[in-house]
């Protein structure tokens, strides 16, 4: 789509202006997201929910239409700015599960990325330029040849309009009453709560104010472990499309945009079989938490093995990629999972739409540096392939592995004191 936008002067410039594009979703989320929590924490998570999905339905399609580089980052900021699902949604997945179904409920929400990993890049693959792929069916004069990314935006709009419609069976999550048991049992649940934790009990303001919420400390320093991982994930995600179709000659796979989008999907479908099948007897068997050190230990490791895939050709280098997509993306959703539960444990049920605001406005700050920073950094690999005390790639991976790494150490005291159990 950069492409066939006209903005960039030469094709290594397409990355440089289609990371910009991706960073203007998160960027724009980062200023929404505390007000969004605001809102769903006053009316509700179900109309923070709704207005979310009607904000994806008209400003996708509108991303769709776009005629102009600027037409497409305007589009997205103002779906970044008016999308703050992401925050109320987590909450809403854990006040609907009871306790011990709560890792389930907060995998799903994880799950529904994987999903997505898997529709998304079969719409985006068969459906952009329809006109070219299936002229029988699209002439070029119809509205699909003169916007040749509309299809695959309509279709997610579409996708979009049925999870709307649903919301109408959603039960609303916040309670809008006063009644003193159920406070009672609040307090109770936080004592609880507290008594669990290590280092003595900490007591939790009742006040839902971002200010005292910046002041717990075991909630922001979740969300800072939390950041640091999404960092790390979305420049590898950045970077690993980029490293797949970049060619031989500069270390890379040399793979068609196909064959990621199969690595792609064949990963969002191990990912989803994974949290609905394996993980429930993980968390069952370990805890929701536990096992994130773990994964983020098994990730840099298996990270490292990257840049050696390289030296493959074939059928070995496609099933050797398969896999270890598919295990990092477990790993990575392990660790999400884990990072959510820890955020909305550390706050009562009043604060969870706020504190998960606060998380996403970081994460999405974080997020948004990612892809630049990363299209940046790969770069500079392709152009030092040789003449460094390390290969270009492996430096490259290794900087993405120590993101990994310092948020590997921030899990342990005396930064991070909350209970891995």
């Amino acid at each position: 789509m950069i492409r066939d936008l006209k903005i960039a002067k030469q094709e290594q410039d397409i990355g440089f202006y289609a990371g910009f594009v991706g960073a203007t979703y998160f960027v724009a989320r980062t200023f929404s997201s505390v007000p969004w929590g605001i809102f769903a924490d006053k009316y509700g998570r179900k109309p923070c929910i709704v207005i979310s999905i009607l904000s994806v339905i008209v400003f996708n399609t509108l991303f769709g239409l776009s005629t102009s580089y600027w037409m497409a980052i305007v589009t997205r900021g103002l779906l970044g700015l008016l999308c703050g699902i992401l925050g109320p949604i987590k909450a809403y997945a854990t006040e609907v599960c009871r306790k011990e179904h709560q890792a389930l409920g907060i995998s799903l929400v994880t799950s529904s990325r994987a999903i997505a990993l898997v529709i998304g890049p079969a719409i985006g693959g068969f459906l952009a330029q329809p006109a070219e792929k299936y002229p029988n069916i699209f002439p070029k004069e119809s509205i699909f040849g003169r916007f040749p990314y509309f299809l695959p935006c309509f279709v997610i709009s579409i996708l979009a309009t049925g999870s709307c419609i649903a919301c109408i069976w959603l039960p609303e999550t916040l309670h809008f009453h006063n009644d003193q048991k159920v406070k009672a049992i609040d307090e109770l649940e936080a004592e609880v709560g507290d008594s669990n934790l290590e280092g003595g009990k900490v007591k939790e303001s009742s006040d839902t104010s971002t200010k005292n919420l910046l002041k717990n400390w075991q909630l922001m320093s979740a969300v800072i472990i939390y950041c640091i991982f999404c960092l790390h994930d979305t420049a590898y995600l950045e970077t690993f499309s980029l490293w797949a179709v970049s060619s031989k000659k500069f270390r890379g796979l040399s793979l068609t945009s196909q064959d990621v989008g199969i690595v792609l999907a064949v990963s969002g479908l191990g990912v989803l079989v994974y949290q609905l099948v394996l993980y429930p007897f993980i968390a069952k068997s370990f805890g929701p938490i536990r096992p994130l050190r773990p994964a983020a230990v098994l990730s840099v490791l298996l990270l490292t093995t990257y840049p050696f895939m390289a030296n493959l050709d074939g059928m070995e280098l496609k099933t050797l990629i398969n896999i270890a997509s598919l295990l990092k993306n477990i790993f990575s959703a392990t660790i999400t999972t884990a990072c959510n539960i820890l955020q909305n444990n550390a706050v009562t049920q009043e604060q969870r739409g706020v504190a998960n605001g606060i998380s996403v406005t970081l994460m999405s700050l974080f997020k948004g540096v990612a892809p630049a920073a990363a299209g940046i950094l790969f770069s500079w690999a392709q152009k030092h392939t040789t003449g460094l005390f390390l290969p270009g790639d492996q430096i490259l991976f290794l900087i993405i592995n120590m993101v990994a790494i310092i948020g590997l150490i921030l899990t342990f005291k005396p930064f991070f004191s909350m209970s891995m159990r």
